[in-house]
């Protein structure tokens, strides 16, 4: 029997509109973190006190990473119950929406301290937003993937994610070259705006997209879940606390993004904001290739060594990394912040959707997804303020801080090494091997 040509389409299809999502989406998220480190310290905070200013910011970027777990107990119920389509389609809205609020807000100068409570208040919504994204963008483009090739697409999600944190540097690169008052000013407001653009794309691209055949399949046979958490937790909770584990590795990404440029554009270091931008972005470039390759060796090879070469990579290059900013040497730098991001750190991060969402059955995968995830990455969000204090009050401890982030390394390895093989388990009978057992019939509904 043939197979319907729209039918064959549609894992590019679903990888396209992972990536272009999430690119879209991920802009907004990262223009904060670069925001952050660079800006809100002198707008919303305190300035007499920059060390403190510098702290409080990078605080109100863990925020968002503190509302996530909370947004994906939401996100996976109604993604597990409804569909992938529509968590995908809103969260894209709402981030959207909430960045470009972000643009709009008074300063410190204009209104005082209700100036840093709005901007926490629309860090929250991103969080929530960016807690469902992920997971439903994962969960489709794994449930319409070719059985042999589940790696390979389902990476199309992250590296959408390294486009979007592309797209936020280049956009800033002009934005930080513009003298200091216009910067401060309004500035640093026009990438904000442009979330409007953003929104409206995304929104195009994702309302096109079908439903996953595996999602269809079982709301039809089955039904979907009453309770996806309640399942979650009796028949997956190994694995959810391997997710848990795994995602902590996402503190690389954080500390490398927000603390080191932080860092490098201290007094204490020097380098300009462009020239450390510009590392980002060039690293970012090299991780847009580098990802479908890890993710496709894993197809071959396995998703577990694959991950551990990221996890155990990182750990030892963000050292270097760090070292390489505390000398002041930028083509150092430039090269070994490449390497950490763009290439070692690409492997555990092109091949976790897999590697995740494999672990799951059908039933239960975007909750299984959203919540393991998201509790993690709460971990990496606040990693860049517990960097900021190990630092020390001078914020030159880099040493310190790149021993943190090794150890923040290890949970990623244990996770790893205690969780099974599924790169050629069919997709029908992922998250089966847990129980051992068919779905209850008193967890579904028609």
């Amino acid at each position: 029997m043939s197979v319907p040509a729209e039918a064959v389409g549609q894992p590019k299809k679903a990888a396209t509109a992972a990536w272009i999502g999430s690119a879209l989406e991920y802009y907004d998220f990262f223009i904060y973190g670069s925001a952050a480190a660079l800006i809100f310290p002198k707008v919303f905070f305190d300035e007499s006190d920059p060390a403190t200013a510098t702290l409080l910011s990078l605080a109100t970027f863990g925020v968002a990473y503190a509302a996530r777990p909370v947004g994906a107990l939401f996100m996976g119920h109604f993604g597990d119950r409804v569909g992938r389509k529509k968590i995908m389609v809103f969260t894209l809205i709402l981030m959207g929406l909430s960045t470009f609020l972000i643009g709009c807000l008074p300063t410190r100068h204009q209104v005082g301290t209700l100036a840093p409570v709005l901007l926490v208040l629309c860090r929250v919504l991103q969080g929530i937003s960016a807690a469902g994204e992920q997971a439903s963008a994962n969960s489709m483009s794994l449930e319409h993937a070719p059985p042999h090739r589940r790696g390979f697409f389902t990476s199309f999600t992250l590296s959408g994610t390294q486009g979007g944190q592309l797209l936020a540097t280049l956009v800033f690169l002009p934005v930080a070259a513009l003298p200091e008052d216009q910067l401060l000013s309004w500035g640093w407001r026009v990438p904000f705006w442009l979330s409007v653009a953003v929104a409206v794309v995304g929104f195009v691209i994702r309302r096109k997209l079908d439903e996953t055949p595996a999602f269809e399949r079982q709301a039809a046979s089955e039904g979907v879940v009453k309770l996806p958490l309640a399942v979650l937790l009796r028949e997956h909770w190994a694995d959810v606390l391997r997710v848990i584990g795994g995602a902590v590795i996402a503190s690389v990404s954080t500390i490398f993004t927000v603390w080191a440029l932080a860092y490098a554009t201290s007094d204490a270091v020097g380098m300009s904001r462009s020239s450390m931008l510009w590392v980002g972005a060039l690293a970012n470039l090299v991780a847009l290739a580098a990802i479908p390759l890890w993710a496709t060796l894993s197809d071959r090879v396995g998703r577990r060594p694959v991950f551990l070469i990221g996890a155990v990579g990182s750990a030892v290059t963000m050292f270097l990394y760090l070292w390489a900013i505390s000398t002041g040497n930028y083509p150092l730098t430039l090269l070994l912040g490449i390497v950490t991001f763009g290439v070692v750190y690409s492997a555990a991060n092109g091949v976790w959707p897999s590697f995740y969402g494999e672990m799951f059955s059908t039933r239960v995968r975007l909750s299984g997804m959203a919540i393991g995830t998201q509790i993690g990455f709460a971990v990496a969000g606040f990693a860049v303020t517990f960097a900021a204090q190990i630092a020390g009050p001078d914020g030159t401890d880099w040493s310190s801080v790149a021993l943190f982030t090794a150890a923040l390394c290890v949970p990623p390895v244990i996770a790893a090494l205690t969780a099974r093989e599924t790169h050629k388990v069919a997709t029908e009978d992922l998250g089966t091997r847990t129980t051992g057992e068919a779905a209850r019939p008193e967890t579904v509904t028609a």
